[in-house]
């Protein structure tokens, strides 16, 4: 590996302005493509092989009309008033609606008695051609817009329903950009000089242009979630960081003792080099498990975000080494009147050899506190957020409440019970009884008046529940409906998709966690040559993760200081966002941890002592990987203020994580641990180091 990064780096060195250009036409190409055939991203919340899914299937083939989306516009008039006296504006409206594309039939409010019982709150249910999953947010902005004349008459017009919420694109909030002033910020720190600064900014965001725009293109062709852009840019970004920092980095160190800039340069892509193409790899081994999930959105998520990582990975190992071939000498243009010490890497010595010298102290305080912070998420609660968990800026958490206050919190999500009348079961003389039996449940308020498909062979009841879709008691009364009805039939509806979703993503929880943690022991025993340091490095990342979970837990689900973010609420931990932290947070760890790990397997090669070469690792790296992290922290912390609760969750999380990683992990839990086991840390059994594949950074004394 350390030769193939080498011979790679020095290839792009070589002829610089080839490679540049290379890059620029790639990238410039790719950007273009997806400004003129990307797609349009969807959300697929369907939970493989559930009861949902199959009633949504059944519908899709014999009754497409009920297997349409639907969006509801609501109106609503001024305290003291009543909708009666804008039914002009109301009704131009609508009519404005119904010329929409997509849109297949709007029931206007007065007719169809969907007003309030006030008479100042009412919806208009829209109709479309397509499942809400695959509209996109194309036709909503063209509603959006057809609702002025009920704005101008002096109503509040909103839009929601299930369709408008899953479509709906959370604006960025610009906050994005103060988390690329901080990492320049903490570069110059790191680098002492401008033109070294602002080279792995440069980088992070050629890889994330061209990286969401090789998304874009990949929505064209099969479907890609609407998070999937977001969580890729903020990896992207991180990464895209980080491995430009880690080779510039080592490229500098080197340039001390090498005979010239060509060579420290090499010997840089052949030790930093081979670190970077380790760890992401490991990132995208990480993310591609997503599929494991069965989850169509899951899967697109991690593919997207592994296809920005492989761009950040290539543009380290290539277009970084040509730049920095081209700079010479000039990478210390710019130079900062920062004070520096004569031996940068001194305090990290000392920290490290203090560590060692009492490893058990700091061992034991150093798990009691990853371990304090992760008992929160013993209490973890999980579900997937309703329109209800956005920010009241939006329109759609606007209709969600104009509609609670209305008609009952269950209006915002309808369950459909569908009856397959060509299976043993159910009659049609049935329905009427089934419906009575279900609108006799203490969690449902209302059931509609059946549906039947024009063939006559399928049936289609629309219940409306007491609680809001996302509680937990609209999940209980999910399963008490499912009891009521004969084997013929099947609940479907959003609510009860993504409900299915949630169970689904419980049991594949362990299956995909077990299948990481397998796939980073093999990565690391196979290039460090020891069962000992994956296995601490495995266990390491879990304690990190977990207090990570846990703050997540005590700040967004127990409100605990909510009030510095923002936050107008305390949420549930929206279900998918365990599976998505756990790979991108266990990808990200094991940057750090095979960069330093690396450093000290040189250092451990050349002396054999393990304390010493400890703190020499930790002296080469302390630096870097501490800037690494606060760069990432920083971009990581930018996404708090999304107006999006998954964003901001996702954000406070991985910046938690990664500050806990390079801090307590790297710079105490690592020392200590190493110090206590010695020799072992290296320990391979002889059989195994006979028939496992070299892929380690340096000869092994095993």
């Amino acid at each position: 590996m350390n030769a193939f990064t080498r011979r790679l780096g020095t290839a792009s060195a070589r002829r610089p302005w080839l490679t540049i250009a290379a890059w620029l036409v790639a990238a410039t190409a790719v950007i273009a493509l997806a400004g003129t055939a990307g797609g349009a991203f969807a959300d697929d919340f369907v939970a493989p092989g559930s009861q949902s899914e199959q009633a949504m299937e059944l519908l899709e083939e014999r009754f497409p009309e009920a297997a349409g989306g639907s969006a509801l516009a609501v109106f609503a008039a001024p305290d003291g008033q009543r909708l009666d006296a804008h039914r002009a504006g109301i009704e131009a409206a609508v009519a404005r609606i119904a010329a929409t594309e997509r849109v297949t039939a709007v029931a206007d409010p007065f007719t169809a008695g969907t007003v309030s019982a006030d008479g100042r709150i009412g919806y208009a249910e829209i109709s479309f051609d397509t499942p809400a999953m695959r509209l996109g947010a194309a036709p909503f902005d063209a509603i959006d817009g057809a609702l002025e004349p009920a704005r101008r008459g002096g109503l509040a017009a909103e839009l929601g329903g299930d369709a408008a919420f899953i479509n709906a694109e959370t604006p960025s909030s610009g906050a994005e950009l103060a988390g690329i002033v901080a990492a320049l910020v903490v570069l110059l720190v790191a680098f002492g000089t401008v033109v070294a600064a602002l080279l792995p900014i440069v980088l992070a965001l050629v890889v994330v242009a061209a990286g969401v725009s090789g998304i874009a293109l990949l929505a064209s062709a099969t479907e890609v979630s609407t998070v999937a852009p977001t969580i890729a840019a903020m990896i992207g970004l991180g990464v895209g960081i980080d491995y430009a920092l880690f080779i510039t980095a080592r490229y500098r160190e080197n340039r001390a003792t090498a005979p010239d800039n060509r060579t420290a340069l090499a010997d840089a892509m052949g030790s930093a080099g081979s670190a970077v193409l380790f760890a992401s790899g490991t990132i995208v081994v990480a993310m591609s498990a997503l599929a494991l999930t069965g989850m169509g959105f899951l899967t697109s998520t991690g593919l997207s975000t592994a296809l920005v990582v492989v761009a950040a990975a290539l543009a380290a190992l290539t277009l970084l080494p040509a730049l920095l071939a081209l700079l010479g000498d000039r990478i210390d243009r710019g130079r900062l009147p920062l004070r520096r010490r004569r031996e940068p890497g001194a305090g990290w010595h000392r920290l490290a050899r203090h560590v060692s010298g009492r490893p058990w102290a700091y061992l034991l305080a150093a798990t009691a506190l990853l371990l304090a912070l992760a008992a929160p998420a013993l209490w973890m609660k999980t579900g997937f957020p309703d329109a209800g968990d956005d920010a009241t800026s939006l329109s759609h958490r606007r209709a969600y409440d104009l509609l609670a206050e209305g008609f009952g919190p269950g209006v915002n999500g309808p369950v459909l019970v569908v009856v397959d009348l060509r299976a043993p079961g159910a009659t049609a003389g049935d329905v009427a009884a089934l419906s009575g039996r279900i609108a006799a449940d203490p969690g449902v308020a209302s059931v509609g008046a059946p549906l039947t498909s024009p063939a006559g062979d399928t049936a289609v009841l629309r219940v409306t529940t007491t609680t809001a879709p996302g509680e937990e008691a609209t999940s209980a009364t999910l399963e008490r409906v499912r009891d009521l009805v004969p084997a013929n039939a099947a609940v479907s509806g959003l609510t009860a998709m993504t409900d299915d979703l949630s169970r689904h993503l419980g049991r594949m929880l362990p299956v995909f966690v077990g299948a990481i943690l397998a796939a980073s022991f093999l990565l690391l025993m196979l290039v460090f040559r020891s069962v000992v340091v994956p296995l601490k490095a495995v266990l390491m990342n879990l304690l990190s993760i977990g207090g990570a979970y846990g703050v997540m837990v005590a700040v967004f689900q127990w409100g605990w200081g909510k009030s510095l973010l923002g936050l107008e609420e305390t949420l549930i931990v929206p279900s998918p966002l365990p599976t998505i932290f756990f790979a991108v947070l266990f990808g990200l760890s094991m940057d750090y941890e095979v960069f330093l790990l690396s450093r000290i397997r040189e250092a451990y090669d050349a002396s054999g002592d393990t304390v010493a070469s400890v703190a020499r690792g930790i002296a080469a790296t302390g630096r870097v990987i501490t800037s690494a992290a606060l760069i990432m922290a920083a971009v990581f912390l930018a996404f708090v203020a999304n107006p999006s609760p998954f964003a901001r969750m996702l954000g406070l999380g991985l910046a938690t994580a990664v500050l806990l990683d390079a801090t307590v992990v790297r710079l105490l839990l690592v020392p200590a641990l190493m110090t206590l086991l010695g020799r072992a840390n290296w320990w391979l059994p002889r059989w195994l180091h006979r028939r496992i594949p070299r892929l380690s950074y340096a000869p092994s004394r095993s």
